[in-house]
């Protein structure tokens, strides 16, 4: 029998930011300082709001930018407001964030960290 096994990380969440393009770099630098260890990030055609935004006289670029951030539930409050102003979320056209509990999720972690965990 093989000595691998999966670790799974518990109570942690993904942080999910969809940004007219450009924003990334800033949202993953305010995310960086407040301890978010690394990001995904992938670009998406956006439809549907540029109509609606248009008849308030918004511009919206179709072009996305999707970050995508797992962080622990501790620190997952901290960094999505820390992405939410960064990238000027509060204003008309921006982007959209959410954030989901995830069920499983396993990555390698060193083995001192998993047995000083246990303990």
């Amino acid at each position: 029998m093989s000595d691998r096994h999966i670790v799974y990380l518990t109570d942690v969440k993904l942080i999910t930011c969809v940004l007219q393009s450009g924003l990334a770099e800033e949202v993953l630098e305010a995310a960086k300082n407040c301890g978010a260890q690394g990001a995904t990030v992938s670009y998406a055609r956006g439809t549907g709001v540029r109509d609606r935004m248009g008849l308030i006289g918004v511009t919206i670029d179709e072009q996305k930018e999707v970050v995508r951030i797992i962080a622990s539930a501790e620190q997952s409050s901290r960094v999505f407001e820390a992405m939410y102003l960064a990238g000027d979320l509060d204003t008309p056209g921006k982007g959209i964030m959410y954030m989901s509990d995830l069920e499983h999720v396993a990555t390698y972690i060193p083995e001192n960290i998993v047995s000083s965990a246990g303990q």
